[in-house]
């Protein structure tokens, strides 16, 4: 599953059978195996869970569809649960890169506009609003 700007959401049913829509935020692979991040849609399961992703293991059944499969084991959820964190703090330290050099940019830019600006008012007869000769 790709990531791409427009997310995928799923349909799963919990244990009393009520549907919820999940956001597919991601697909990350760990050891071999690939996982889906999800995050609620719903309003309800958002304010319970408080924005917290849901990880389920994808594995292909007998007609060769891909399936969710919850992750029973707390050592193997622990794995992902940290392979995870680890991508989002490499995103968010990328984002802080990327806004500082951007920053840098925009200032230098500003610079160059200022200093351009300086000589056209002084080439610029203030009252007529045209080009001393």
């Amino acid at each position: 599953m790709p990531k791409n700007e427009e997310m995928d959401t799923v349909v799963l049913t919990d244990e009393e059978g009520k549907e919820h829509e999940f956001a597919v935020v991601d697909v990350i692979e760990v050891e071999g195996k690939d996982y889906a991040i999800l995050l609620p849609v719903d309003e309800e399961l958002e304010d319970e869970d408080e924005g917290d992703a849901v990880i389920l293991r994808i594995e292909t059944d007998d007609k060769g569809e891909d399936v969710l499969v919850d992750i029973e084991d707390d050592e193997e959820w622990e794995k992902v649960a940290e392979a995870w964190e680890a991508l989002l703090d490499e995103e968010d330290d990328l984002d802080e890169d990327f806004d500082d050099e951007d920053f840098e940019e925009e200032d230098e830019e500003d610079e160059d506009y200022d200093e351009e600006d300086e000589e056209d008012e002084e080439d610029e007869d203030p009252g007529s609003g045209k080009e001393k000769k």
